[in-house]
């Protein structure tokens, strides 16, 4: 069977210093294939990242993809000899988010989204087998929660939550939650470098100057439904064609109509004047 790779490796020459650097590249679905009973992809990535040396750049722009294969590649590069910087430049979500805590230093686009939600399974079984695959998601979360705390110092509570809810994160509130350690800055070639040549006078302000965005899903979905229920929960609804409104007991009180026009004799007598 061939293997399917989400991952590449490029060499780049380092303009200022000279050298080579290593550029790791994680793009798409992580693991289309499980690594769950998998040896030789596994094997395949870590003999990939071991045959050099130095320091790597490991950028990331995927959806998530399989949690065996996410803490896989987490430990590798956890337990890499060199220095291991992230670099989210689209999307890192589900199990691309774990592997993103893997970095010394993780940097994001300024437009890069990060995103942390709990773990999903397909299981088929009587009640005890479902049992089986509840007990083992939430043993899997706990195991992501661990890669969290350990980058953003979040308490145990607070990672979970933001998990329930499937998170969004912009690369501010990365930052802010300790997701990520800074914003990526474009790279400044001309007058406009160190400030020299900007003519809008505008003072520049820092990532966590600017405001930052977090979407829940479940946050979203609540606060709707809370706006649906206060427009028409209260409304009742008329008697239609073939319904029978309601008919009042013998003996039973009914609020008064309230007048939305004149009597029959008021306008009567008011033709009458008109006549004269």
């Amino acid at each position: 069977m061939k293997t399917k790779k989400f991952w590449n490796w490029k060499k780049v020459k380092n303009q200022e210093t000279g050298a080579e650097e290593r550029i790791l590249e994680l793009s798409g679905t992580i693991a289309e294939d499980s690594w769950f009973d998998d040896d030789v992809t596994p094997q395949l990535f870590k003999d990939e990242l071991n045959a050099g040396s130095g320091d790597i750049t490991v950028w990331i722009n995927s959806p998530g993809g399989d949690c065996v294969a996410a803490a896989q590649i987490y430990n590798m590069l956890s337990n890499y000899k060199g220095k291991v910087t992230v670099k989210i430049d689209g999307i890192a979500a589900s199990a691309a988010s774990v592997i993103a805590m893997a970095g010394d230093t993780v940097l994001v686009s300024p437009v890069s989204m990060l995103m942390i939600h709990n773990p999903a399974t397909m299981a088929w079984g009587d009640h005890a087998e479902m049992q089986k695959a509840m007990d083992m998601l939430s043993e899997v979360k706990e195991s992501i929660i661990n890669a969290y705390v350990l980058k953003t110092g979040l308490s145990r509570p607070k990672l979970s939550h933001l998990m329930d809810a499937e998170t969004w994160m912009d690369a501010n509130k990365a930052v802010e939650l300790g997701f990520a350690d800074d914003i990526m800055a474009r790279a400044k070639t001309g007058p406009g470098e160190d400030g020299e040549g900007d003519t809008d006078g505008e003072e520049k302000k820092s990532p966590s100057a600017h405001s930052s965005m977090l979407f829940s899903r479940r946050a979203a979905d609540n606060a709707l439904l809370n706006k649906v229920i206060a427009k028409y929960g209260e409304k009742k609804p008329k008697p239609g064609i073939g319904e029978q409104a309601k008919i009042p007991a013998s003996g039973e009180k009914t609020a008064p109509e309230t007048e939305t026009g004149r009597s029959v004799d008021a306008l009567m007598e008011r033709l009458n004047l008109l006549k004269r």
